[in-house]
């Protein structure tokens, strides 16, 4: 008999969707969570007692383990410290789900309790780097809260926007909040003009996945500057404060999101419109490539994985539950709910994680889920793509399809992958923001 536990997700890989179990040794196997030399995909030998790889730091559940690995990786740019991050996660409690985000936002609060007594004592530097990492915290306590709806949920992000508000202006940074003309409304973003800019200058648009918000960005934000790239970090529907404020879900037309970024890029005094760059992230490795194929004025596209089918992924982790389960979303949706909502009965982490997962994208039961996510595929459109493209891999990349999209361009291309080696195997790079950003920079250098 197999048992598996799969993690979903995309950005910061923190979903965990499918508990099942199989008696027939022939399915699927779980994908491959990390490499150990270099014909080995497991995790290090269970038999000798005590032994636990470096990326695991005592959780059941590996989803949580890159978890912490992606706030490690904040460590890079200043936004969280390593003692922080784990003291936090040694406070908490798997068992108790609620946990999670409870204790984040004790440390986040900490944190803000010491940004305003420095503010308040005139050390405005001291205070801009507090407020910056209680904004990461408050990130983080979002990123596995069990109630999406809670009112809880807006109060957090409300005090992440403002903690991050106040850190720019306190730190003088380059970077600045500004509102994107979308539709009857706005998307939030980050405009970060370079110093080492003299003249209009190269823009690199920069979004997450699911997961992610705006503000993670800031890793690759100081590296950008530094080689004259000016960086527009921003939100779209179902990202960060779009879903939690404005109350906008997913849309699988992404380049209706992405040309009002490029209008408002462009519109800038700072920006030589014939050198925008995109980057983006985890399930922003199918939303970037949809949008490229519309918009037509991005010269540089990074897809960190590539995806060309986000539905086939997602759908291959119910087959692995049972094979026929799918044939039911178009035979008889209610019977599909109900298997659906006996699992979640069955697993927290998953009853979060379906919950989350439909509140991202607008819907209310899994059967509406799975229709709306077959709408994210690039079909035949992948081959109008122009813009110069790298598509990332990683050794333990699950959730990307990164050849397949690779192989169906037709625009100019790299396939780049990372390794175990450079101990940036997982999905998106957690906890290795140095050589990701080492490894991204320099091919933008040459595309861009």
């Amino acid at each position: 008999m197999k048992c598996v536990k799969y993690g979903l997700a995309a950005g910061a890989m923190a979903v965990g969707l499918v508990m099942g179990c199989s008696d027939d040794d022939s399915a699927p196997a779980k994908p491959p969570a990390a490499t150990t030399d270099a014909g080995d995909m497991s995790k290090p030998d269970a038999g000798a007692p005590g032994t636990r790889a470096w990326y695991q730091f005592g959780f059941k559940d590996e989803v949580l383990d890159q978890i912490v690995l992606f706030y490690l990786g904040h460590v890079w740019d200043q936004s969280a410290d390593a003692g922080e991050v784990l003291e936090t996660v040694g406070r908490v409690n798997e068992s108790d789900p609620a946990s999670w985000a409870r204790e984040w936002r004790k440390t986040a609060e900490r944190l803000g309790t010491l940004a305003q007594e420095s503010e308040r004592t005139g050390h405005p530097l001291s205070a801009a780097q507090a407020y910056l990492r209680s904004a990461t915290y408050y990130r983080a306590a979002l990123h596995h809260h069990m109630e999406p709806l809670a009112a809880e949920v807006r109060e957090l992000a409300q005090r992440e926007v403002d903690s991050f508000g106040k850190y720019l202006a306190l730190s003088k940074s380059p970077c600045e909040a500004v509102r994107i003309p979308y539709e009857n409304t706005t998307l939030p973003g980050y405009f970060c003009k370079s110093p080492s800019a003299t003249t209009k200058a190269p823009v690199l648009l920069f979004q997450e996945g699911r997961d992610g918000w705006a503000e993670d960005g800031m890793f690759v934000v100081g590296e950008a500057m530094k080689r004259g790239y000016h960086v527009l970090m921003f939100d779209g529907p179902g990202m960060g404060q779009v879903l939690r404020l404005q109350n906008l879900p997913f849309r699988a037309d992404w380049e209706n999101v992405v040309t009002p970024v490029v209008n408002y890029a462009v519109g800038r005094a700072e920006v030589d419109p014939a050198r925008i760059g995109l980057m983006s992230f985890s399930m922003g490795g199918y939303m970037g490539p949809r949008a490229a194929t519309k918009e037509h004025r991005l010269k540089a596209l990074v897809a960190n994985p590539g995806v060309i089918d986000w539905s086939a992924i997602m759908e291959g982790y119910l087959q692995q539950v049972d094979p026929n389960l799918l044939t039911l979303v178009d035979t008889d949706e209610a019977a599909f709910n109900a298997k659906i909502d006996a699992l979640m009965q069955n697993d927290a982490f998953m009853r979060w994680g379906l919950n989350d997962f439909m509140w991202h994208h607008g819907v209310n039961t899994p059967a509406t889920l799975i229709k709306e996510l077959r709408k994210y595929k690039l079909g035949d459109a992948v081959k109008d793509i122009q813009a110069n493209t790298l598509v990332v891999d990683a050794d333990a990349e699950t959730y990307g399809q990164s050849q397949a999209l690779f192989d169906a361009l037709q625009s100019k291309k790299q396939y780049l992958k990372f390794t175990e080696a450079e101990t940036a195997q997982f999905h998106c790079q957690p906890g290795a923001s140095a050589i990701a950003t080492h490894r991204l920079l320099e091919w933008l250098e040459g595309a861009l």
